[in-house]
């Protein structure tokens, strides 16, 4: 990957590329969870606390045969065991699932795919009655092997006994000087025991990631996976090629989502909701029927239904509008509480502030919240009319139907019911001439 970062923390929509595996396992509800870990071995441990996860180091990478090697003591003897790879994320547990139940039949599971262009993968030899015979990794393969278009994944099922004894006696004679786990089929053909060798029917769900190439192309398989449930689910994406989710998505029927939108941790979008184009969307839930115009940001906000957001606003944290709320163009609200139908249009900042209901904020108001140590709040009651370009200097309140006049500067409680205003007086000077530039004569 060329990076300080573990190849296993590298994100896939969001989520480490080691989490969507641990997520893949658990689903199976296993009895134990074991990560063998080597390189940048703290740093994956601290990002996953999960007490459910035993930490197996590996201290010298000496290939796959000798990782699972290390894991297999902790493991019952009569346990069934399942192999999966941190930097392959896509697979689905249902898969997973057949390789173990495949197990009451057999004694060795492996699970193949085939690829027009197999380079860099195993090849799966099997006999002319087309029984699995031996894995040759693909610098040990001849040219006729090569050729051979089945090739391994890595994922396998094994009960813990066999494969403790298979690996007991597999040596590094290979070009990589390495234990391989794949030599375990050759030695279970060789004791005769009962092998399987299940071909995937999408072979996209099994790649692995070593570079960002690949990476940025199974990104682009993993968004399009979610897009379809989407599209399925009754959402309407303008263009599913054009959709980010980092994170988890909940949406209902009837949502439109534009192009370039974002969405990341966790996000509720209640029917009829309308995002427009180039949006990022960060751990809210949006009321039904509400619309988010263009250009917006919104994180760990919550906006009620039949709402209207945006073009070039941005909800940050603590944000909650109530139903039928406005928020207009360039305008920022943070830690406040918005009641139902108020209005803040035009150019404005709302920070620790409490609006009631049928508020209306002219373009231009500020709430000066923080006093260079400390924050404070606003309240504003309901029916309350904020003229244009106001300062709100907290702490601060505004009673119920109170007007302030555009361009005020308000220190102290405004009344309810009352006009409350704050300017200086307006003079002209009948006398005055605006200084002008002297022509040059060439």
């Amino acid at each position: 990957m060329r990076s300080q970062l573990p190849k296993v923390l590298h994100p896939l929509g969001g989520k480490p590329l080691l989490g969507h595996v641990l997520d893949t396992a658990f689903a199976l509800e296993p009895d134990r969870v074991l990560v063998v870990i080597g390189h940048g071995a703290e740093a994956i441990r601290a990002h996953f606390p999960d007490p459910r996860i035993h930490w197996v180091v590996q201290p010298e990478q000496l290939g796959t045969g000798h990782a699972v090697r290390l894991a297999l003591p902790e493991i019952g003897e009569q346990d069934d065991v399942l192999v999966m790879y941190g930097d392959i994320p896509c697979v689905p547990h249902e898969a997973l699932h057949q390789l173990l139940s495949a197990l009451d039949e057999h004694s060795l599971v492996l699970q193949s795919m085939r690829l027009g262009e197999p380079k860099g993968y195993g090849r799966i030899l099997r006999s002319d009655a087309g029984q699995p015979l031996a894995i040759i990794e693909e610098k040990d393969a001849s040219a006729a092997q090569r050729a051979l278009t089945e090739v391994n994944t890595g994922f396998l099922a094994a009960q813990c006994s066999a494969l403790t004894r298979w690996l007991e006696v597999i040596e590094p004679q290979n070009a990589q000087g390495e234990y391989y786990l794949t030599d375990c089929l050759g030695l279970a053909v060789a004791e005769q025991s009962s092998v399987a060798v299940l071909c995937a029917e999408d072979s996209q769900v099994f790649f692995g990631i070593n570079d960002r190439l690949q990476l940025a192309a199974m990104e682009r398989f993993y968004q399009a996976g979610l897009a379809k449930q989407l599209l399925q689910a009754g959402v309407t994406l303008l263009d599913p090629e054009r959709l980010d989710i980092r994170g988890r998505l909940s949406a209902a029927s009837d949502v439109t989502v534009d192009v370039n939108v974002v969405f990341e941790g966790d996000v509720v979008l209640e029917a009829g909701v309308r995002i427009g184009p180039n949006c990022v969307i960060r751990n809210a839930h949006i009321g039904a029927n509400t619309v988010v115009q263009a250009h917006c940001v919104i994180e760990e906000a919550v906006v009620g239904a039949n709402a209207s957001i945006g073009p070039f606003a941005r909800l940050r944290p603590g944000a909650w509008l109530a139903d039928e709320t406005h928020v207009g163009n360039f305008v920022e609200i943070k830690n406040s509480t918005i009641a139902k139908g108020s209005k803040v249009n035009h150019l404005s900042y709302i920070g620790d502030a409490e609006l009631g209901e049928k508020v209306n904020v002219g373009a231009g108001t500020i709430t000066c919240n923080y006093d260079g140590a400390h924050k404070h709040r606003t309240v504003i009651g309901d029916h309350a009319f904020i003229g244009s370009n106001t300062a709100l200097v907290a702490p601060v309140e505004v009673g119920a139907d109170a007007t302030i006049g555009a361009g005020s500067t308000i220190t102290r409680a405004a009344p309810e019911g009352k006009l409350t205003l704050s300017r200086a007086s307006q003079k002209t000077f009948d006398a005055w001439v605006r200084p002008k530039k002297q022509n040059r004569e060439s």
